[in-house]
This record gives structure tokens, sequence and C-alpha cells, in this order.
């Protein structure tokens, strides 16, 4: 390989210098990795040993000694020395990135087979000139930014535009932790194929969304995480994606959320996974998405919770302050459930036959009274092997005063004191078989 290649490598993933830290690069053979430290143009050589990895990471330096640094169009040789590296994801960090420059060189990523580029900790500066990624394709499908510091996405459309013919291809997209208020709807429509979008972390309020998926803006989408952001409003957080077509799974938690009764939302229709876990809400918010196969609405206030989804399958419910088990006939398609760290004293026997259904039930950490519906229905479901990690060790008597601190598992529990249905009915059957017989 030519030196003038090693040092194009080192220079669009990232030729760091500074001071109190050695400028090499560390391959760790077992993981396919490996991470250069402000890699410099005097130990360029260091870079060779990364050639057999997958994922390179480089971190710390300062990129804008490089600005003037002359990019030319590769030959032969060196676009097949690209093309035949195995690395498929690139990590760039805590480091300041000139826009200008990045411009000037990612277009050398169409020679290669990377697929996942990823900025942390990055400060992007100034602007850059994209005209050179007009109808170039990348193989990229992959692009994260998490903790970024950038100029805003407003009135940058146009180089938007230049990087369109990639940007209609990516897949996920990524940006963390980086103060974004909003994206400008022009751009969401450049993303064509997005399947899955992060925007955790940021600080996207109620009124930021419909703006962003407005009418056309990423048509594929399917996967949306908004959590830990300034979201209030469940209405309007309804009303910011409900033309978004192909939604799947929205995840909503670390918001402080309000649930509004008279919401007239609909949400779209393809909604299937649901997380409003840690969101602060008291009662369950109406209404909901009509065909959710999973809800998680863990780490609550909720005291009940009744409503009916004739799809759903997996219900979290942990920590809350619910005194009831939900009516588990308005979930037939139910088979697990999660109710640790609530206020359950006791299972009704027909809720236990009800639960005894499903596959997976957790019930642990709850003030149990250990009377017959209280140990005796748990001691059912164990001994269908319904009841998952926890038990049971995390099931213990809160009362009465007789058993307070003992394992649910060992209280002794009689079917005849307990479940006197279980007895009864067949011992009625037999008598009136026996009066029958008799006459």
């Amino acid at each position: 390989m030519s030196v003038a290649v090693l040092l194009l490598l080192g220079l669009w993933l990232g030729l760091l210098e500074a001071e109190g830290r050695r400028n090499r690069c560390f391959f760790n053979r077992t993981q396919e990795s490996c991470v250069c430290y402000n890699l410099s143009e005097e130990t360029i050589g260091s870079i060779i040993q990364c050639l057999p990895a997958t994922v390179m990471e480089f971190r710390g330096g300062e990129l804008e000694k490089y600005i003037a640094f002359p990019i030319r169009d590769l030959d032969t040789s060196a676009i097949d020395t690209l093309g035949s590296l195995i690395v498929q994801k690139i990590i760039i960090a805590d480091v300041l990135v000139p826009e200008i420059l990045l411009a000037r060189v990612l277009r050398f990523f169409s020679y290669t087979h990377v697929q996942e580029l990823v900025f942390e900790s990055c400060i992007f500066q100034g602007t850059g000139d994209w005209s050179d990624m007009d109808g170039q394709n990348l193989p990229i499908l992959s692009l994260s930014f998490h903790n970024v510091t950038s100029t805003p996405l407003t009135g940058q459309e146009q180089a938007f535009s230049s990087l369109s013919r990639w940007l209609e291809t990516l897949e996920e997209l990524a940006v963390t932790g980086s103060r974004v208020t909003s994206l400008p709807c022009a751009i969401g429509r450049v993303f064509r194929a997005l399947r899955s979008l992060d925007l955790a972390q940021n600080s996207l309020g109620d009124g930021s969304l419909a703006p962003t998926f407005c009418q056309g803006a990423f048509p594929q989408l399917q996967v949306l995480s908004l959590q830990h952001n300034n979201l209030t409003s469940y209405h309007s957080v309804c009303e910011g994606v409900e033309l978004l077509p192909g939604l799947r799974h929205l995840d909503l938690s670390h918001n402080e959320l309000m649930a509004d009764p008279s919401s007239s939302c609909q949400w779209p229709a393809s909604l299937r996974h649901f997380n409003l876990s840690n969101t602060g809400l008291d009662e369950v918010p109406t209404p909901l998405p009509p065909k959710l196969e999973v809800l998680d609405m863990s780490h609550n206030h909720l005291r009940a919770v009744d409503f009916s989804l004739s799809s759903l399958k997996k219900l979290f419910l942990s920590q809350n302050m619910l005194q009831a088990v939900p009516p588990i006939r308005n979930y037939p398609m139910l088979d697990t459930i999660r109710l640790d760290n609530n206020s359950i004293t006791e299972l009704p026997w027909d809720e236990v036959k009800l639960l005894g259904r499903l596959r997976d039930v957790a019930l642990a950490d709850n003030p149990f009274n250990c009377s017959c519906s209280g140990a005796g229905g748990l001691q059912a479901l164990a001994a269908r092997g319904h009841l998952g990690q926890g038990w049971p060790g995390d099931y213990r008597c809160h009362s009465p005063a007789g058993y307070q601190g003992w394992p649910v598992s060992a209280v002794p529990v009689s079917v005849l004191r307990c479940d006197r249905a279980a007895v009864v009915a067949p011992l009625c059957v037999a008598l009136a078989l026996l009066g029958l017989a008799g006459a």
C-alpha cells in the first residue's frame, strides 16, 4: 500500500495530534476492532495494523490543521486498495470537524464497504461545499451523531439537496444528546428510505413535532425514539406523528406527559409497540393506538388500569400504584404481563385462572396478604411455571402478622379452604349422580 493512500486513510478517518498521549493505533484481534489515538503524519505507519479490523475508532486531536491539505481524485490502484478494506463501521470522537474538510473527503467512502458512520462528542464548524457530492452514492446505511454541536439545520437545505442521492438510501439515523429543537420539513422529505430515527435526549417540544413530521417527510419510517425530550402533551404528540403511515414502534419514555381526556387524535393504525414508561402518568391516556401488541406503562403513578385491546400481547406495568390485577379478559391475545412493585395484595381465583393462560407473569415485590388468594394463587401460578424471574425470593408476605416476612412459597395453603369452588362443584356433581342412581 502506498504512503499516499495510508496518509489519505489517516486524514479522512481522523489524522489527529494532542499532548500527553501516544499517537498510535491499537488492534483488538478478538473484537476485530482498532482504536487510534491522535494519529499524526509521523506515526501514520501504525494504521497498517488496523487493516484487518471491521470497526475502526479515531479519538482526539485537531482536524482543522488539515483544512488546506490537497485532496485529489484517486488513481485506480488507490481505489482498489480502499475497496479491499473490510472495515464496516467507523467511529470519530472528541474532535473539532471543519465541515469544509468533511465535504471534501466524504466522497472517498464511495470506494469502501463502510456501512455505519458514528460521530461522538464532536463539534462541526463552519459550512462545507457539498457540490462534489451531487449524484454520489455512498455505502453508508447508518449514520449517528451523539453529543455533537453544529450550526442550526434551518437554511442548510441546499447542502442536503447535494447529499440527496446518498441520504435517500440511508436506513438508520440517530441524532442524540445534541440539543436539537426541530428538524426542517424539507430535510425530512429527503430521507426516502429511512426506517429508524432516534432523537433521544434532545430539546424537542410539543410544537416541534408537526413541522418535523410534515406531509411527505420520512415516508418509510417504522421506529421513532423520542425519549428524554421536553414533550408534555399526549394529544400534541399524537397530532405530531399522525402523518407517519408506517410507524410501528414509538418510544416516548422519560417525558412528562399529561393525558388529555378530550383528545380525539388518531394514532397511526400501523403502531404496534408503544413505550410510555417514566412519563408521570397517573391515568391511562386515551385514545390508545388500536392495534397495539406491546404496551409499556411501567414506572408511572397508575392506580387502576381498565381498557380493552384485542391484539395486545405484552403489557408492562411494573413500578406503579396498582391495587389489583388488570382485567385479563380484556386482552385475549396477552401472553406476558409484568406487575412488579405495585400495591397488589391478593389475586382473586378467577384472575388466577386467567393469568394461568399466560406464558410469563411477574408479580414480585408486592405487599401480599398471604391469605388464600394471596398465597394460594401465587403458588398455583408458580406450580404451572408461569411466574418468571424473582420467584420465590422476591415474593414475601406483608400480612397477616403471623406470616409477615415469610416467603409466599412457604405459606401452607389448603385447597379445600382457599378454592372451595374447585372442591364443591365436583362434590355437587357427584352427589347429583348418586341421587340419580338411587332413584
